[in-house]
């Protein structure tokens, strides 16, 4: 359904075939990291790599498998879902997502959220 490639954020997930708006694209187990260890995650370039996890977002978690290779759009083609229950994230097709594409999300969670991000988007 999708590989990993060169791009210009340096690697990125693109869709090996065209996958249909609301399909289920990966499934990425996480290991989380508590609040109290937050200030000790920021000294590593992990921070980079996590999302805010739990009720009230209030640790964060690193995503395995490709989790943390999707690359960030303020027009993303796919969303992701915290699944608390399985300690997922749960990466879906926002857009219909044409085979050769990249597979892009927003960070800020809500794919119409353009507030900005810690870095400049290209």
């Amino acid at each position: 359904m999708f590989e990993v490639k060169e791009c210009k954020y340096g690697r990125g997930i693109f869709a090996t075939r065209n996958i249909s708006k609301g399909e289920l694209i990966h499934v990425a187990p996480v290991i989380i990291s508590p609040s109290n260890e937050y200030k000790n995650l920021k000294k590593t370039i992990f921070v980079e790599y996590v999302f805010w996890w739990g009720e009230n977002l209030e640790e964060c978690a690193l995503a395995l498998g490709y989790g943390s290779l999707f690359n960030h759009s303020y027009t993303p083609n796919a969303l992701y879902k915290l699944n608390l229950n399985q300690k997922t994230i749960d990466f879906y097709a926002h857009t219909d997502i044409k085979e050769g594409e990249e597979i892009m999300i927003n960070y800020n969670g809500d794919p119409g959220n353009d507030k900005p991000v810690w870095f400049d988007v290209l």
